[in-house]
């Protein structure tokens, strides 16, 4: 069985081509050809790792990549707060999802196709802990890329319907080892954090689901082999907010745990210079004022029902934490 793995040079990509190769499947890896792929695996334990160049937006390529394989994981995905181009968040997230089913259309021997979506395509949740059945209201968007993963769902949901042997798949916050990327936001934090440059607490008591990036990747493969085609599965964790991070990575670190919350208008304030700052430097902002609309809204998700059908086990945040930082520490990122 030859799986295709688009935005394979990612955060989660990468890891979930891990997940494949060292499980024995035969892996094609979707890359553009000036992508950093330092982090793909070598092939062990009978699983195969190739490379296929392209893009999820070049159309030709995507669908000679196509060529010879039985599951399609399209991970590819823009995971920004912000761009000063918003309209690529639609070019990747809505045209690389459009192109995807267009070229199953024309390919034989695609059996399933596993889309990476995200918790962010259902909506906040505040109030209460909300599971698959959530649809977005589609009123009001923190932030041009929850808008674009909510337009591209509903594309998902409606090739389901059409027979399209689609599955999608919604992360929460995603963390762990791998590349520290925009998409890998836990680990920029900390990184700030133990580096004195985040003195405080940021966002108020607000629940996220946070998932472990490999939990994640092994939720993926799952989906390969149980998922139920055109049924959404929430592959999240273990619900808490960013003080519960911080508190939690003072407590592992034995360091202290920050004194004080920054309050949101000081972030937001600093998101605008931020935004500047990046205008100016061609340097995208970790901390934006779309970073700070999320902040103030709760996204907390239940994955029961990966756990039924998918056998999805994810881990504690503090176990995951505990990984995470020697991690961290190790590449020099951070000190304690």
């Amino acid at each position: 069985m030859v799986i295709l793995v688009t935005g394979a040079s990612g955060f989660l990509g990468g890891r979930i081509c891990h997940a494949l190769v060292d499980q024995g499947y035969h892996v094609k890896a979707f890359v553009r050809k000036n992508s950093d792929i330092s982090s793909l695996p070598q092939p062990a334990h009978g699983g195969t790792l190739q490379l296929a160049y392209g893009d999820v937006n070049d159309y030709q390529s995507l669908l000679e990549a196509f060529s010879g394989c039985h599951i399609i994981v399209h991970a590819a995905a823009l995971v920004e707060p912000w761009l000063p181009d918003p309209s690529r968040f639609y070019v990747v997230n809505v045209g690389g999802l459009k192109n995807v089913l267009q070229a199953y259309k024309e390919t034989k021997g695609v059996e399933k196709i596993i889309y990476t979506s995200s918790f962010f395509a259902l909506g906040s949740t505040d109030g209460r802990i909300a599971d698959e059945t959530q649809m977005h209201p589609a009123g009001c968007f923190c932030t041009e890329y929850e808008k674009s993963k909510v337009i591209a769902d509903k594309i998902a949901l409606e090739a389901a319907q059409e027979g399209i042997p689609i599955v999608p798949v919604y992360p929460g916050v995603i963390y762990g080892p791998g590349k520290v990327t925009t998409g890998n936001v836990v680990a920029h934090l900390l990184v700030e954090r133990f580096n004195w440059r985040l003195p405080g607490y940021i966002g108020q008591d607000k629940g996220f689901s946070f998932c472990h990036v490999d939990d994640v990747a092994q939720g993926h493969i799952a989906a390969m082999n149980r998922g139920r085609v055109g049924e959404r599965y929430l592959l999240t964790g273990e619900n808490a907010s960013f003080k519960d991070v911080f508190d939690l990575a003072a407590s592992i670190t034995h360091t202290a745990k920050p004194r004080f919350g920054l309050p949101l208008w000081l972030v937001e304030a600093y998101g605008w210079l931020s935004v500047l700052f990046s205008r100016l430097t061609g340097q995208l902002p970790l901390i934006s004022p779309p970073t700070v609309s999320v902040l103030r809204h709760q996204w907390a998700y239940s994955c029961e029902k990966a756990k039924a059908e998918l056998d999805y086990h994810p881990r504690s945040l503090e176990e995951g934490l505990t990984e995470m930082l020697p991690w961290l520490k190790s590449l020099g990122l951070i000190r304690y």
